[in-house]
């Protein structure tokens, strides 16, 4: 609601002119000068016409429920329609004060699932420019987590990403302008009685009541929390003071809360928010009658009476003892029978994500039916499946790989939990795993598009047209830089190629088939290792020096936009046709690399358009590595950034032409 003071006049006698002059002499000034009404609201439940509810936002029984439970991508913002007025001067940096406190409440459906928590917001924009789902409380860029314009958020954070160097999977954190935050504090209370702060876990489906004090004046945050019912604490969790926090404020701001998931059901629920700007303190919320929150399984009925209980339990306790000892036993023949196939052993206890019984697999699959059969990975055979999840129904791709030993698989599984936790719109999600003795089990979203091949190649119907060409070149591109320079570990692919990017619903190109990736340190050497790969898109330096580089999944990339751009294969079964990075580079030397262009998308590209695919896929394949760009730079061009030009990529690593590069080297 807006706040205006009304001045009345008066009627007293030899008063009336003068009050008529400076009701006047007001109205002037006041209309000369721009003036703010002061922001004061109280919501201790919710209606649709309440907030600006954006995207998956929406009220759901009296609160905000901020992304959806399906097992897609989901972002969702609620913000408060009016923008907040902040700078009180304009000829300087001060900026005004507010207060402001809301009850949350966040519940993943499954508790060891990842975490993403949700974030109160001050942006200048209601819709972030480059924010993605799934990540990054759907408010930052993927490629680069940072906002490109002011942008102020406290983050209740339930997932740990350590390249962002979050402390743990439950605490609090202010940003400016970026996912990296300046301060972080586990979520904790302050408790008089307990002599101390008091640990409170926000993924628990508790509300959790906040308060957040900002004071422009002193340029100071300050950030309490505790559970709903609790009074406010004497002490903040975090109070935060910077020199610079003006630069992170626009003239206006809007503020509410937002939130993002990926295929994990988390539920961020907002139940009650009061705000008060211009140094105003802002009113109670009744927390009094609030629903609560908590998974299915932990709802029980109304208790018992001890007698009950201790007569049940007993009686509990003896049949669950006669069955406990029944399957120890025939658990104990079926393991010798079966050899201990599907054994929980203890290292496999860290790994991450999911673990799914084989039972659940192959009935999702037929039991691994023919019918089922999708085709072969680099591994083994990748079948399809259908999961019950949360009440949905989800499709799910399932690549059985066998090892020859039990070290074996627990070498690849030490790395699979490590991939299992990438997250990023241009690769395929993993969702879990499982183990059958030494087969694995890699359990993947399904793409139901299919391979990048079976869309550019042969008769192709119906043929991606350019436009949805260039548009899986600069997903997959993007989800190669995000491997090599976007995680806290560097992951080289190692077999990039058409047939390993699938086409999601959208016809969005995702990067998969991790089965020959490796992952090191981020300027860790790559060891020698045995070459790995597919033939046509191995780089040159392989064959002398079998160390896998992030120049050389940049070579395997280019070929692969090469493919994209002609049509052809990197290597036709016909003895009379050249390979395709060799047609291409005698095209480019003569000045004609145009002509390499798919004759089948003619007239559906600008010259230009094509040219920079075809020019940045010769630099990305040259022989010498040292010349190859990184997937920075390659992204950059493709996105159009004026900061890496092609121009200065050819200048500086001229495409090698056929000459330059020795039968031997290609």
């Amino acid at each position: 609601m807006f706040l205006f003071r009304h001045v009345p006049s008066c009627y007293h006698h030899g008063v009336h002119t003068t009050t008529t002059i400076i009701f006047f002499f007001f109205f002037f000034f006041s209309s000369s000068f721009p003036t703010s009404a002061a922001v004061d609201f109280l919501f201790n439940s919710f209606k649709p016409s309440d907030l600006d509810l954006i995207l998956d936002a929406r009220v759901d029984s009296s609160v905000i429920r901020l992304t959806n439970d399906s097992n897609n991508f989901s972002i969702g913002r609620a913000f408060f329609p009016t923008p907040l007025s902040m700078k009180k001067n304009r000829s300087t940096t001060n900026i005004s004060s507010f207060s402001t406190s809301f009850i949350f409440s966040i519940l993943p459906q499954i508790q060891s699932s990842p975490g993403f928590g949700l974030a109160f917001v001050l942006s200048n924009s209601t819709s972030p420019a480059g924010a993605i789902s799934g990540q990054y409380f759907g408010l930052f860029p993927s490629s680069n987590p940072t906002s490109p314009a002011p942008l102020l958020a406290v983050e209740f954070d339930t997932g740990r990403n350590e390249e962002f160097n979050d402390p743990n999977s439950n605490h609090v954190g202010i940003d400016l302008n970026s996912i990296v935050s300046a301060t972080t504090q586990t979520a904790e209370y302050f408790n008089a009685s307990a002599g101390g702060f008091r640990p409170i876990a926000m993924n628990s489906g508790l509300n959790i009541r906040a308060w957040i004090e900002f004071d422009g004046a002193q340029l100071q945050i300050n950030v309490t929390i505790a559970p709903a019912r609790e009074p406010k604490p004497p002490v903040p969790l975090i109070s935060f003071s910077r020199p610079d926090l003006a630069d992170y404020i626009a003239d206006e701001m809007f503020v509410g809360f937002s939130a993002s998931k990926v295929t994990w059901v988390e539920r961020q629920r907002i139940l009650a928010w009061s705000f008060a700007d211009g140094g105003g303190v802002a009113r109670e919320l009744n927390t009094s009658g609030l629903p609560e929150f908590r998974r299915e399984s932990s709802s029980s009925p109304s208790s018992p009476s001890p007698g009950l209980i201790a007569g049940v339990t007993c009686a509990a306790f003896a049949f669950g003892a006669i069955i406990l000892g029944l399957a120890y036993w025939v658990w104990r023949k079926h393991a010798r029978r079966e050899g201990d196939e599907e054994k929980m052993e203890d290292w496999e206890l860290e790994y991450w994500p999911h673990r799914f019984s084989y039972e659940e697999l192959s009935m999702a699959t037929k039991g691994f039916a023919k019918e089922e059969l999708l085709g072969y990975g680099g591994f083994g055979r990748v079948y399809k499946g259908f999961l019950s999840s949360g009440g949905n129904t989800i499709q799910i791709a399932v690549k059985c790989v066998s090892h020859d030993s039990k070290q074996g698989v627990r070498e690849f599984m030490a790395e699979i939990s490590s991939m299992g936790r990438l997250q990023h719109k241009g690769l395929v999600q993993m969702r879990g795993w499982c183990r059958k003795g030494n087969e694995l089990m890699l359990v993947y979203d399904y793409m139901p598009n299919g391979s990048l091949n079976r869309w550019i190649f042969d008769q192709a119907e119906p043929l991606l047209g350019w436009e949805g060409r260039r548009r899986v070149l600069t997903d997959v591109a993007e989800g190669l830089l995000y491997l090599h320079h976007g995680w806290n570990q560097m992951v080289l692919h190692r077999d990039i190629k058409s047939s390993n990017i699938l086409l999601d619903a959208e016809m969005h190109g995702r990067l998969g088939d991790f089965g020959l990736a490796k992952l090191y340190q981020h300027g860790q050497a790559p060891s020698s290792t045995r070459v790995v790969g597919t033939l046509g898109y191995l780089a040159p330096e392989l064959a002398h020096l079998p160390a896998p580089t992030a120049a050389s999944d940049v070579y395997g990339f280019g070929v692969v936009m090469l493919e994209v751009a002609c049509g052809r294969r990197p290597i036709e079964t016909s003895d009379d046709e050249p390979l395709l990075i060799d047609w291409v580079r005698e095209l480019y030397a003569s000045g004609r690399v145009v002509d390499a262009a798919d004759e089948r998308i003619a007239g559906q590209y600008r010259v230009e358009d094509m040219e920079t695919v075809l020019k940045l896929g010769l630099v990305c394949c040259h022989p010498d590595p040292e010349h190859r760009p990184t997937m920075k730079e390659v992204v950059a061009v493709l996105v159009g950034e004026q900061a890496v030009s092609l121009a200065n990529l050819l200048s500086e690593r001229a495409p090698a032409s056929s000459r330059e590069a020795p039968e031997s080297e290609v």
